[in-house]
């Protein structure tokens, strides 16, 4: 792991692990995971926000009043909230993602639940999902919440991460191991 990776995994886990410890405190988890969701979102759809969180071109009071607004708008809770106006001030809002990811786990981790990370080749039906969860979970043995995205490069089939086992069923897989037996045949 390069250092700032390794610096900013660090930092987040700290920031994680105190707002999550606050929540707790206050019985507030769901509050929390709502904040967390909502941040997630808001990370993935605006750029600006990206950039807000990145950019060294603003000062921190800009930053810091900017993640305010944002928070309130986003109706975000006086932890989450409070929170992110001290990374902003201390010029830690590049971790944001990482503590997100970070809260995430200590979520799961406290209501007995793994994510699945599944990308298949095309949106999955409700029933798909259902049979998924099932299987997962008879498999992994704790509740399974699915985090899906959509790779149409797959061709078909699924890639499923939980924890650190991985499962590739995507033709792309099948047809890359055919292609490298081909090779050593030849």
């Amino acid at each position: 792991m390069s250092e700032p990776a390794s610096i900013s995994s660090g930092i987040a886990k700290r920031y994680a692990t105190a707002v999550f410890e606050l929540a707790k405190e206050s019985k507030s988890l769901k509050s929390l995971e709502a904040d967390v969701d909502a941040l997630e979102g808001a990370l993935t759809e605006s750029a600006d926000l990206r950039t807000l969180i990145t950019s060294p071109v603003y000062s921190r009071d800009q930053v810091a009043r900017a993640i305010t607004a944002v928070a309130a708008k986003m109706d975000l809770s006086q932890i989450v909230a409070g929170t992110l106006g001290v990374m902003a001030t201390k010029r830690r809002l590049f971790a944001l993602p990482q503590v997100l990811s970070a809260l995430r786990a200590l979520i799961a981790a406290e209501k007995g639940e793994v994510t699945a990370e599944v990308t298949s080749a095309q949106p999955l039906s409700n029933d798909q999902e259902a049979d998924l969860v099932k299987v997962l979970k008879a498999r992994v043995g704790k509740d399974i919440k699915l985090k899906l995205t959509v790779d149409e490069s797959l061709i078909g089939g699924l890639v499923i991460k939980v924890g650190s086992q991985m499962i590739d069923t995507s033709i792309r897989a099948q047809l890359a191991a055919l292609r490298n037996s081909m090779k050593e045949v030849g």
